[in-house]
């Protein structure tokens, strides 16, 4: 299996904010309130715009499908929580947690994706566990590391263990979940995605291990990571909160490492070199994106691994 992919959906905002919805439980999102509603769309259009031209520059086939008006969905730019893409066809379909959320899944971007060269064999859907009040939002939910077949996942509201359990006997992985915590208003309180404070690269992963308060999960994830055979690099939680965390490798013209200018510039030179010992860093300004959407890089890119006819 195939650890990264160079096929990446990107979903373009046309009506881009800060989602109330999401914030209840995403402590990374913030009011922008000396810019209009207007102003926030165009920069986190101008944002979107230059993610994509520095991805195409490097080689990356970025799939873009600009969002709708109409249902209001201001979260669509993250499309990695709805939908992922997997190497034999299928598509999984997730249950969302924030009600204007679940308008994301759009069955005519398959049909574009189809039109475009993509194979889908069939669509596995979860999003019927809305109805019980359980949610799985996919690779924000699940870190997924292909190669060994293990699905990592920190539980929260927004990662329901019995899905993620579903899901790992569907796609045959194997689970290991644990929980995940994060300082706010004095409490530790669960990091609502596993994809802020962990990355799985072919050789490596990217970890906030200090997130984990349970020091008998930790080292179960820490030494799970080693098993696999790929090198553990440690962030620390204040890097977590500059989304050093939320990173995605691609593969271009090479293997990328892809993440904000937000998470590059709070990492440590040592934390560079390591990580470009192993392949180069693409990153990019996503400030107004990051601070309305409480998301990051991964969070906006969508993987695809569907057979391709191109």
């Amino acid at each position: 299996m195939k650890q990264l992919t160079s096929h990446i959906l990107m979903i373009e905002p046309v009506a881009f904010r800060y989602n109330e919805e999401t914030a209840e439980n995403n402590y990374y999102q913030k009011h922008l309130d000396t810019f209009s509603a207007e102003e926030v769309q165009m920069k986190a259009l101008k944002e979107f715009n230059g993610f994509v031209t520095k991805l195409e520059q490097n080689g990356v086939h970025v799939h873009v499908v600009q969002d709708s008006i109409s249902p209001d969905t201001p979260d669509s730019i993250f499309p990695n929580n709805w939908v992922s893409f997997h190497q034999d066809g299928r598509v999984a379909l997730y249950p969302m947690c924030a009600e204007n959320r679940r308008s994301e899944r759009r069955p005519d971007i398959l049909d574009k994706l189809k039109d475009r060269g993509f194979n889908i064999s069939s669509i596995v859907d979860f999003s019927v566990y809305e109805a019980e009040d359980l949610f799985l939002e996919g690779t924000g939910s699940m870190i997924l590391d292909r190669q060994n077949k293990i699905c990592y996942a920190a539980l929260s509201i927004r990662t329901d263990e019995g899905i993620a359990q579903q899901f790992c006997s569907e796609f045959d992985y194997e689970l290991v979940a644990f929980t995940a915590n994060q300082t706010h208003n004095g409490e530790r309180l669960p990091i609502y995605h596993t994809n802020v404070m962990m990355c799985v690269a072919d050789e490596y992963v990217i970890v906030c291990l200090d997130t984990i308060d349970d020091k008998n999960e930790r080292k179960m994830l820490e030494q799970t990571i080693l098993k696999s055979g790929k090198e553990v690099i440690e962030i620390t939680e204040e890097q977590k909160g500059r989304f050093a965390g939320n990173m995605l490798q691609i593969q271009g013209n090479e293997a990328y490492l892809v993440m904000s200018s937000s998470a590059y510039n709070s990492l440590s030179e040592p934390q560079i070199e390591r990580i470009q010992s192993f392949n180069p860093i693409l990153h990019n300004d996503i400030n107004t994106i990051e601070a309305c959407g409480g998301g990051s890089a991964r969070c906006m890119m969508a993987e695809i691994f569907l057979p391709y006819n191109s």
